[in-house]
């Protein structure tokens, strides 16, 4: 039982000290549970959002800063709390979902002024990935192997090592990894690969959240699988965007 989202690892539905299940019977985590409270996460991420899309001025941008700041930062330090206290996630799970969406009108915004129409495209496409490969998932045609598990998880970290480092670099006044950014071949193609990894979390994801259901972990699972979900959704989505802006900058 693995999963490239660090939200969803191998002991997301294991208690560490006896490596057992952590509930058995009675109210336990259900796969419509999950998917009903993963719907209730995506609508509060869409609301926050519309708020920081409204106050966006393109001849201001930085009206809206603040709250992408308090989205972005208060949603990462929510994320790692639901990570470690997970009876907590019907709290915290919301919680994050109202602050990345802040973080996510805001940004979106600034990128739709930019290059007019590009966020439809980007959310038609996030939400196309995600039935595509669910339709995939539930068919078998894509099956979560543990090689296809390995795979994607060395992918992810190593993504993950490579925007730490590129951060790392740029905070002490070096240029970094510029084709994280530039819409160079080779930067479209490294955002293209990015895509296609975050996607297939999404599987990853499903296979996770399948076995937790038919192993019995607690009903609060229910919030914190929604919660790694809308997690990796967001990263497909920030991605796809980043990749639509480097194509049609080179236009």
């Amino acid at each position: 039982m693995r999963s490239g989202n660090p939200a969803l690892n191998q002991n997301t539905f294991l208690d560490v000290g006896s490596g057992q299940v952590l509930a058995r019977g009675g109210d336990v985590m259900t796969l419509n549970g999950t998917v009903n409270k993963t719907g209730l996460l995506l609508l509060l991420v869409v609301l926050t959002a519309s708020y920081t899309w409204s106050l966006f001025d393109p001849y201001n941008p930085s009206a809206t800063m603040p709250w992408m700041l308090t989205g972005g930062i208060g949603g990462f330090v929510v994320a790692i709390v639901t990570v470690f206290k997970k009876q907590w996630a019907p709290v915290t799970a919301p919680l994050y979902a109202a602050l990345e969406g802040l973080f996510i009108g805001g940004i979106s915004a600034f990128f739709e002024a930019r290059f007019p129409g590009i966020v439809m495209q980007a959310v038609m496409l996030t939400l196309g990935v995600l039935a595509s490969l669910l339709l995939a998932y539930k068919s078998g045609l894509i099956k979560a192997t543990e090689n296809f598990k390995l795979g994607v998880v060395a992918a992810t970290g190593g993504i993950a090592l490579l925007y730490l480092v590129n951060i790392g670099l740029r905070l002490f006044g070096f240029e970094g990894f510029g084709f994280i950014h530039e819409s160079s071949t080779m930067g479209i193609v490294f955002s293209v690969f990015v895509v296609i990894i975050a996607a297939l979390n999404l599987v990853l994801d499903f296979d996770f959240i399948e076995s937790g259901a038919e192993a019995g972990a607690p009903k609060y699972m229910e919030w914190y699988g929604a919660f790694g979900l809308v997690v990796t959704l967001v990263w497909l989505y920030l991605e796809i965007l980043r990749l639509l802006a480097k194509l049609q900058s080179r236009d």
